[in-house]
């Protein structure tokens, strides 16, 4: 739900996995034929997971992080991890590159420029389920662009400031 300042979008969990949903039939639609999935940790876990489900195709990660300050909603540096986690082999071939949203940009378009330099890639394609209209980079596939760019509050943000603690007393008797 989109709030009437358009400056934040609430996500429920249904919500979120009616639009992966909605995401793996753009992908279909397209009729292009992929070899691989790429998501990228932490965001792109979820959506990844579906996609790499319902195409039957193997999943690898590649692990990223920008956001990290303010309780995860002020974005820093980039770091990107030096090596892709796959179940066998190479990534390689043609490759979907799956990760939640395209906020910036900034993400997006580096481990594209990244994945490029990989030459047993031969096609590369990416998908999101949100665009925001401030993004630098547009991904192949998305469901849905955001022109007014909002803070998703996405339904696992529970968990961000949830500790230990505080799951045992939601569960105390």
């Amino acid at each position: 739900m989109l709030t009437d300042d358009g400056k934040h979008l609430y996500v429920s969990w249904d919500e979120y996995h009616l639009l992966t949903e909605r995401l793996a039939l753009k992908v279909a639609a397209s009729g292009w034929e992929f070899d691989q999935i790429l998501c990228l940790a932490r965001g792109g876990l979820r959506p990844g997971d579906v996609l790499s489900r319902v195409f039957d195709k193997p999943l690898a990660i590649m692990s990223t992080s920008s956001y990290r300050d303010e309780g995860g909603t002020l974005q820093g540096r980039l770091d990107m991890a030096k090596y892709i986690t796959m179940p066998k082999g190479e990534l390689a071939g043609r490759v979907l590159l799956v990760d939640d949203l395209a906020d910036s940009g900034v993400t997006l378009k580096a481990v594209v420029e990244r994945l490029r330099g990989i030459p047993a890639i031969k096609e590369l394609r990416s998908a999101v389920i949100w665009t925001k209209g401030v993004s630098c980079y547009t991904p192949d596939y998305f469901v849905e662009l955001l022109p007014t760019s909002p803070w998703i509050h996405q339904p696992f943000e529970e968990y961000d400031n949830l500790r230990p603690d505080g799951l045992a007393r939601k569960f105390a008797v």
